[in-house]
């Protein structure tokens, strides 16, 4: 029988707050939270530091209630572009222990250490202790670490255990799956929300050993694969590699904004739409991808009765070029709108596949060629001058969000 395999999931705590707190000496003993402006709606809380959490705090609230709870509470503007180089430089201690590393998210990543383990004293635990040691000493934040035989048992050893423990470190073997994490709610299952968990407790199964040990024809009747799947991560099933490269393909690019006020008219949000498609061009060539379908989405702005719509349409060619995208995505939403104020939109174009393989027309391979080649002479422009050094009319405009945005990375200010 072959041996289990070592796999880590390396999570940062309250990694926004405990970079700030790092930064900030002056931070260290006050309960700090990272939030946004919400005079421009993007006041929503994205890390809390431990001292803050005890309060009640709780990451994505409002920062007004987040006050409310704690009245002393240090808001701290978050500062993306530090917290991406963090990131890396957390990849690239880890990949000081193994080449197999997988970023999950920017404060979660993977590694693989099933190679290399007997060079760090070949306990999954001594490994464990030694990465946690390099990262504080090396980045000043504390990280802590689920370890399993494969990345749905490393994460939820992570989340329900090491993240509750003194060590900051726990394991979940198959050996110990039953003893471990069959008793726990089965909310505290990886992939089960608030929603698939009410309608588990409805059917009887309140705790993960109980949704394991259901019949998976029982739940692949009621869910399809959804429900195989929830069955396999009770079971700890997951052969899916720590791969490096898990992220190069994508199956879809696409750009979302939350506006600073309602956006009433057609002609202001069509700005907006515009905006958003030059960005989706704009990535999709920097990544090398066309494109056959883009997708709309809207939110509405009111809050006590949710309102929006989510459309997508097909194209006869596929294209990187952000007009191309716009007006098909204009027309979408000339289609599907309901004439009420909208507070978010968001454009994406999808049936991706590389640019340098793609069937091009023979009655516009000439406006095709033009096209590409001012697209990449405004790429150029942009990437040694800033995204704002060109910019179209419409973005100067008071819809326009194109300068304001240049100067954040995700929505936040850099």
């Amino acid at each position: 029988m072959p041996r289990e395999r070592v796999i880590f999931l390396v999570d940062v705590q309250s990694f926004f707050a405990s970079i700030e707190k790092t930064a900030d000496r002056s931070l260290q003993h006050k309960p700090i939270v990272v939030a946004g402006d919400p005079e421009r709606r993007s006041g929503v809380i994205l890390a809390a530091c431990p001292l803050a959490k005890q309060w009640g705090i709780e990451t994505a609230e409002a920062l007004w209630e987040a006050q409310q709870k704690c009245p002393g509470v240090t808001v701290v503007k978050p500062h993306m572009q530090k917290y991406i180089e963090i990131s890396v430089q957390l990849t690239a201690i880890m990949e000081s222990f193994s080449d197999l590393v997988e970023p999950y998210s920017i404060d979660e990543q993977f590694i693989d250490l099933t190679p290399t383990l007997h060079l760090f004293g070949g306990s999954p635990y001594q490994a464990a202790r030694l990465l946690q040691h390099k990262i504080q000493q090396e980045i000043g934040v504390y990280a802590r670490i689920g370890i399993g035989p494969n990345k749905v048992l490393a994460k939820m050893a992570c989340d329900n255990f090491a993240k509750k423990n003194k060590e900051g470190i726990a394991h979940i073997s198959y050996d110990t799956l039953p003893a471990t994490l069959w008793p726990l709610p089965v909310r505290s299952l990886f992939g089960v929300g608030s929603r698939m968990s009410r309608h588990l407790e409805r059917m009887g199964i309140r705790t993960i050993g109980q949704l394991a040990q259901t019949p998976v024809e029982r739940l692949r009747k009621k869910w399809g694969i959804n429900g195989e799947r929830l069955w396999l991560t009770a079971n700890g099933i997951d052969e899916s590699p720590v791969s490096p490269r898990s992220h190069d393909e994508q199956k879809a690019i696409g750009h979302h904004m939350t506006l600073p006020r309602d956006y009433e008219t057609l002609e202001q949000i069509k700005v907006i739409l515009l905006e958003l498609s030059e960005e989706v061009g704009r990535r999709a060539r920097r990544k090398g991808y066309v494109g056959d379908t883009v997708s709309v989405g809207v939110r509405g702005a009111r809050f006590d009765l949710p309102t929006g719509f989510h459309r997508q349409t097909k194209l006869t060619e596929k294209t990187n070029d952000g007009l191309d995208v716009f007006k098909a995505a204009f027309d979408l939403f000339c289609t599907h709108w309901d004439g009420e104020p909208i507070r978010s939109a968001g454009v994406a174009l999808s049936g991706l596949e590389p640019d340098h393989c793609r069937q091009l027309s023979l009655f516009n391979f000439e406006t095709t060629l033009k096209k590409e080649r001012l697209s990449k002479a405004v790429d150029h422009i942009k990437n040694k001058y800033g995204a704002a050094a060109i910019l179209r009319a419409a973005s100067l405009t008071a819809a326009g969000q194109a300068r304001d945005r240049a100067q954040k990375i995700g929505g936040h200010y850099k």
